[in-house]
């Protein structure tokens, strides 16, 4: 009898599975500790210690140790994202489907907070292509809005709306991830009490959750577009029976992704349209639970129609070529307000944010780059962690490790400035945030929702 304490009938349902070996399943569980990983940001180098490069990504890194994530000033510039391994095997489905799609892509990432499936497709485009990250439940957008400011892309945009709401704009999206809900078996090492919540009918409503979620979303689909669908469970019940489900009700094809024998990736077919799935098992893969599968859209749910946009602002030209100074390649964006703070987004993406802006509640939009006041710009946060910023015309300031952490926790900085204004705060050349510098003090602007809270040890 195993020591780890899996719920009743959870090996049982797993034992006919393809690939799964128990032994080495209870061993992972019992003996080792889930591994580490990051992955770099490729818009933002910096000098970091990683270990073994990830197979699957090539920004994903193990780390032999688990650092204090916290008190590393590079993880506050977004220099890098703490993510689990096996999910990162995304990347490796979205350059393989895009290895020989030269258009420009409208992506979304469904269920996104807190960020890192975001933060790896934002990784993972280009400029001309947009991303959209929704999350559904309010509480958790604010996580997912601080991740990709801290990414630093003026190609994205954070929605909080439901699959249905989205599901109106008609063949709007070339790719579309669904990261859905689920049962959670996959993350049992990673979080024991994962498994206080795991039952057979729990997984049950998932998949009924599951399929809710797609048929809502599907119609924002276009014809020869891409859904990723992925779980961290492994129940075929959620994961195969899903394929299975979608090719049969509504006609999508299976897309096989070439992995290699030592990855430890276990492939599997679905049993009635043999539609192909990635199981990771840990033992088997040097990460957690996952499954992910890729199928392609055959059929056309029809288009979104015309979009003329009547609501556009009537904005100081002024104005515009104030905020442009701030940033690099400032001919390149579009530039609008919402309320008294500007923001820039790639001006390839204007239609799209206009049609966006119609349907969807908005949360994040391109780079918030400030309010005007007179001549001068007080420069919002975004900006600062934005790889878009003109740094030629602002004032910086490198800080120690231990002046950028008294800066983070918004005490007060050890600093003797010779220089009057705002400033970004630096570390290693890496932007922290802004601070206005005065004749007698410093005036702290970094954030007091994000700050660092724990005690420096």
């Amino acid at each position: 009898m195993n020591k780890y304490p899996f719920p009743e009938n959870f090996l049982t349902s797993l034992s006919a599975e393809n690939g799964f070996d128990e032994q080495n399943f209870i061993k992972a569980h019992e003996n080792s500790d889930a591994p580490t990983s990051i992955r770099l940001n490729p818009f933002k180098h910096s000098v970091l210690k990683t270990g073994a490069q990830m197979p699957w990504c090539a920004d994903g890194f193990y780390l032999d140790a688990r650092p204090s994530f916290t008190f590393d000033p590079l993880f506050h510039a977004g220099c890098y994202y703490v993510q689990e391994a096996s999910s990162m095997f995304i990347d490796h489905i979205i350059k393989y489907i895009r290895q020989n799609k030269e258009q420009p892509v409208k992506v979304l990432d469904l269920c996104a907070a807190p960020g890192g499936k975001s933060t790896l497709l934002n990784s993972a485009i280009g400029a001309d292509d947009l991303l959209v990250a929704n999350e559904i439940i309010k509480t958790r957008v604010p996580i997912l809005t601080d991740n990709l400011s801290r990414w630093g892309q003026s190609n994205v945009i954070v929605s909080n709306n439901d699959p249905k709401d989205i599901g109106r704009l008609k063949s709007f999206f070339d790719i579309i991830l669904v990261d859905a809900p689920c049962s959670g078996s996959g993350m049992f090492r990673k979080d024991p009490q994962a498994m206080n919540e795991w039952s057979e009918a729990n997984v049950n409503l998932c998949h009924q959750r599951q399929e809710r979620i797609l048929a809502d979303i599907l119609p924002a689909l276009n014809e020869d577009g891409y859904l990723i669908y992925s779980t961290c469970s492994y129940s075929h019940q959620e994961n195969e029976d899903i394929l299975d489900w979608l090719c049969q009700e509504f006609d999508l094809e299976s897309i096989r992704i070439p992995i290699y024998k030592e990855w430890g990736i276990v492939e599997t077919e679905s049993a009635l349209q043999k539609a192909w799935g990635y199981r990771f098992y840990p033992g088997q893969v040097k990460g957690e639970g996952l499954f992910a599968s890729c199928l392609k859209k055959k059929t056309n749910t029809g288009e979104l129609g015309n979009f003329k946009n009547n609501m556009q602002q009537k904005i100081s030209s002024k104005e515009i070529d104030q905020v442009k100074a701030y940033l690099h390649n400032p001919e390149s964006f579009y530039y609008f307000k919402v309320t008294d703070d500007w923001l820039a987004i790639n001006r390839t993406h204007k239609e799209s944010l206009n049609i966006l802006q119609r349907h969807l509640y908005l949360k994040k939009s391109g780079v918030r780059v400030g309010k005007l006041m007179g001549k001068d710009l007080i420069p919002d946060h975004e900006l600062a962690l934005s790889t878009i910023i003109n740094r030629d015309v602002v004032l910086q300031t490198e800080l120690s490790h231990d002046q950028a952490i008294q800066y983070l926790r918004r005490d007060n900085i050890d600093l003797n400035p010779t220089e009057k204004g705002w400033s970004l705060m630096t570390f290693e050349g890496h932007s922290l945030g802004w601070a206005k510098l005065l004749p007698n003090r410093i005036n702290n602007y970094y954030p007091k929702e994000i700050r660092i809270l724990a005690s420096f040890k």
